[in-house]
């Protein structure tokens, strides 16, 4: 009887030891994949937005059957946007979670101490929102590009410095600006951006009258934007995130600054947060985007209509687009494992990817000092009676920019 009970126990042990496999999951419950969001702190509305997209996605993608058979399961990490607390949490997913993929990344610290977690446990990171070009450049890395079996990193989303590239034709063709003067956040996000900007400038032949830089959390933006006013540009171009954009142009109302018109770089002026807290001066405010709704992108409007539907308010902007679309990735380059959900196995599956998602085609590329860099076109859109509508490029837009613009009419009470 004794014997009984032992040779028992061990094949329960056994059996526990075959139903795990070399990741620490279970080979028939769900598959589990770390998200690292900024769930708390100043970029929360971002990550709630990300998390949502996540989750609708998750959804949808069990109710069809999940993975082969098996659920999709997201472990969240809040990083509370500090790079300390995302690189922690990247580690704790790796070693405590198990898990064999990484996704989310938001802020450019964040992503970019998260990847170096990553890349040092070998372990893949779908990069869906941080922009900052060095993420997928594997020289930042200590990598060359011809490294790609060693490099980990994977960006679904278009670099900061390509952000502006749907502003070059509406610039060009429709505003003729001559003058331009730059505002930015310094953190290396923001002044990225702004060299990005500047050579964008250089090509179309625009005179850049200054520019100016604050730290993130700026209460009293006046004297910047005087500084600015002085100089009388015909654009002002921002990089900023959603409180700082809200504060910047509430500012300028203030003070009646009046350029041809007011530009941002997506981040926070594409947020429906932007247009709650600058209220009337959000109006009119152009800004480059990475998506929108009504684009011919087959889901992109269902994906807005179902997030409205079961979370309200007005609705995502691209960031939570970047989220969905990074699901059925994930979807796609699991089901292409056929059953092994290691990480080397998971990485060879990200280099074939090549799908269409609501945010756009996905596809990782290799070009310049990059790789493993999916490259998307960007586009513009504009806030007009209070909705976000996509003014270029006109062929695909929704809606007639609004150039010249009275700013005093406009912003009147």
């Amino acid at each position: 009887m004794k014997v009984f009970k032992v040779f028992s126990l061990l094949l329960i042990t056994v059996g526990l030891l075959i139903s795990f496999n070399s990741c620490g999951q279970s080979e028939t419950g769900p598959i589990e994949i770390g998200v690292l969001l900024p769930l708390t702190g100043s970029q929360a509305n971002f990550g709630e937005m990300e998390k949502n997209s996540f989750e609708l996605a998750k959804e949808e993608i069990n109710k069809a059957g999940g993975i082969n058979g098996r659920k999709l399961e997201f472990v969240y990490e809040d990083d509370s946007g500090k790079p300390d607390v995302g690189r922690a949490g990247a580690e704790k997913l790796i070693s405590i979670n198990k898990v064999q993929l990484l996704a989310g990344g938001y802020s450019y610290s964040v992503t970019f101490a998260a990847a170096a977690v990553a890349q040092q446990n070998r372990i893949p990171f779908l990069v869906n929102t941080g922009s900052v070009d060095k993420i997928t450049q594997p020289e930042d890395f200590n990598l060359t590009t011809e490294d790609g079996d060693k490099f980990y990193i994977y960006r679904l989303n278009p670099p900061v410095s390509e952000y502006a590239s749907g502003l070059e034709g509406m610039l060009s063709e429709v505003i003729k600006p001559s003058t331009v003067y730059i505002i930015h956040e310094n953190t290396t996000f923001g002044t990225k951006g702004a060299k990005a900007f500047t050579k964008t400038c250089d090509k179309l032949g625009l005179k850049v009258l200054g520019t100016d830089s604050y730290s993130s959390g700026t209460v009293d933006f006046k004297p910047l934007l005087l500084n600015a006013k002085k100089t009388n540009p015909d654009i002002v171009y921002m990089i900023s995130y959603v409180m700082d954009a809200a504060l910047l142009m509430k500012q300028s109302r203030d003070l009646k600054f009046y350029p041809k018109m007011f530009i941002g770089a997506g981040a926070g002026f594409t947020m429906p947060a932007f247009k709650e807290n600058a209220g009337k001066a959000s109006e009119k405010v152009v800004s480059a985007t990475l998506w929108h709704q009504t684009l011919p992108i087959p889901g992109a409007t269902k994906y807005f209509d179902d997030y409205v539907a079961k979370f309200g308010g007005d609705g995502p902007d691209y960031h939570g687009a970047e989220a969905y679309a990074s699901a059925y990735v994930i979807k796609d380059v699991l089901e292409r494992c056929n059953g092994k959900y290691d990480s080397e196995t998971i990485k060879k599956s990200l280099d074939k990817t090549d799908i269409m998602t609501a945010f756009g085609p996905v596809k990782f590329q290799s070009y310049g000092k990059k790789i493993h860099q999916n490259k998307m076109n960007t586009y513009v859109v504009q806030w007009i009676d209070v909705n976000l509508k996509l003014i270029w490029p006109r062929d695909l837009a929704n809606a007639e920019i609004h150039y010249p613009i009275d700013w005093a009419k406009v912003w009147a009470e």
